[in-house]
């Protein structure tokens, strides 16, 4: 009978003893909660949250950090020209870089799926994101080298270069002053004297070693000895140069080498009416020639300085060659990540649209694409949001002469605080401008997991 009345009285409120074991039970477990997460807070706050305010406050000071000078540094940075140059280059990071890496990523990632050895070639192109950042700035350094021995992309480039277009073989030759040659403004030499069909010019040349002549150079002292038809121009071309002295400058000795490849053109009037290339001693002639006076020209091509490839680190290159190191880096990383969103997406959609008579390109652009979109934007602004802090590639990469023209805000944050500016004010107000334009971006990657756990 008492039974059934408490039954049918309803719960009866708990005993003031149960209230306090529970309240005590959940302060002690927000003690032992608060106690794991103390270390996590005080390492955030003494390696974040003091440094960001600390930073705030150094901006409103002098470079001795002694004098209260309001807004004078935000002031004085969008007026220093170093400074407007690392706001450009940073601006060109974060249009040019994480664009090109999500649309890689994208194309290597659909790509990917296709062929056998899917996982082998994931793993090569992801290697890069295991060098480190110091690393992989001394490979391009010494990969941009303008030097074809040293730099391996100049390298290609004179071999590619060379491949189409012959290279001068005497590049450091010129004339002996007094010795019947005189060089013009376009770097070509002409003799001084006048000749005719049936004469016979030496046309003598100084500066080239000897271990520099073509494998198939001659002695030149037969050619001067060969008489020419009336209606032809002979003549050599030779190196007046006797090794261990002797010989007589401006004639053809027996011991002096004919310097083959030149091209000699006959010139009349002012025009080239003739040309020929001089054989392996050195020779050469000029046929059909109407009677008269001619002058031989051995034009500007046969001086040229060599290709020496480009100049990747040069100030109009400097930035896109660093850009094309850090792509190098993380392109295995927005490969990977779009290929796992790519994993997840709903096969039957794409199945149906190949029944449909859709081509690979539509299924890409319609389907795949957009299905993709909260991926690609996500890859995307962690992107962004991290060249907007690159520092090391540009420092490493970019020499010295060229540093502030590749400059971006964190190198020139580096600069003016430590790199020889000492204007840790200034520097301080830099790195205030970098947390302000990194916040967007971080609170819009945040609003987006939030809304993909939602």
């Amino acid at each position: 009978m008492t039974a059934t009345l408490l039954k049918e009285a309803g719960p009866q409120p708990a005993a003031p003893a149960d209230h306090e074991r529970k309240r005590r039970a959940r302060r002690r477990a927000r003690v032992i909660a608060l106690a794991f997460v103390f270390p996590a807070l005080l390492l955030l706050g003494a390696l974040v949250v003091y440094p960001v305010l600390f930073s705030v406050g150094r901006s409103f000071f002098d470079a001795s950090g002694d004098r209260f000078v309001g807004g004078d540094n935000y002031t004085e940075m969008f007026r220093d020209p170093a400074t407007l140059t690392a706001v450009r280059n940073t601006a060109i990071w974060v249009v040019v870089a994480p664009t090109l890496l999500t649309g890689l990523g994208l194309v290597l990632a659909v790509l990917v799926e296709k062929i056998r050895w899917a996982t082998a070639f994931k793993l090569l192109l992801f290697m890069p994101m295991a060098v480190s950042f110091l690393a992989a700035g001394i490979i391009f350094r010494l990969a941009y080298d303008e030097d074809p021995e040293k730099g391996v992309l100049n390298a290609a480039a004179v071999s590619v270069h060379d491949a189409f277009k012959d290279a001068s073989s005497y590049p450091n030759a010129r004339a002996r002053d007094g010795q019947g040659l005189t060089k013009a403004a376009d770097g070509s030499y002409g003799t001084t004297a006048a000749a005719s069909p049936g004469d016979t010019v030496g046309l003598g040349l100084v500066g080239v070693r000897a271990e520099d002549l073509p494998g198939d150079a001659r002695p030149a002292y037969p050619a001067s000895g060969r008489k020419a038809s009336a209606d032809e121009l002979r003549g050599v071309v030779y190196l007046d140069f006797t090794r261990g002295g002797g010989g007589e400058q401006g004639k053809v000795d027996r011991t002096e080498s004919g310097l083959p490849g030149m091209k000699a053109e006959a010139v009349r009037d002012g025009k080239s009416v003739a040309s020929a290339t001089t054989a392996a001693d050195g020779s050469f002639r000029f046929q059909g020639l109407d009677p008269g006076s001619y002058t031989v020209r051995l034009p500007a091509s046969n001086f040229a300085a060599p290709y020496e490839g480009i100049s990747w680190l040069g100030p109009a290159l400097v930035t896109p060659a660093i850009i094309g190191a850090y792509l190098w880096i993380w392109t295995g990383f927005a490969m990977v990540l779009i290929g796992a969103g790519l994993a997840a997406l709903p096969r039957d959609a794409l199945e149906a649209a190949r029944m449909d008579g859709a081509n690979e390109w539509q299924i890409f652009r319609r389907i795949t694409v957009p299905l993709l979109a909260p991926v690609l934007t996500v890859v995307f602004v962690t992107l962004v949001i991290n060249v907007m802090k690159v520092f090391d590639l540009v420092y490493i990469i970019a020499p010295g002469p060229v540093q502030e023209d590749a400059t971006v805000l964190a190198t020139q944050m580096w600069l003016v605080s430590f790199g020889g500016g000492n204007n840790q004010g200034l520097g301080s107000a830099l790195g205030v401008l970098l947390l302000l334009l990194v916040i967007p971006a971080m609170v819009f990657n945040v609003r987006r997991f939030r809304g993909s756990q939602r």
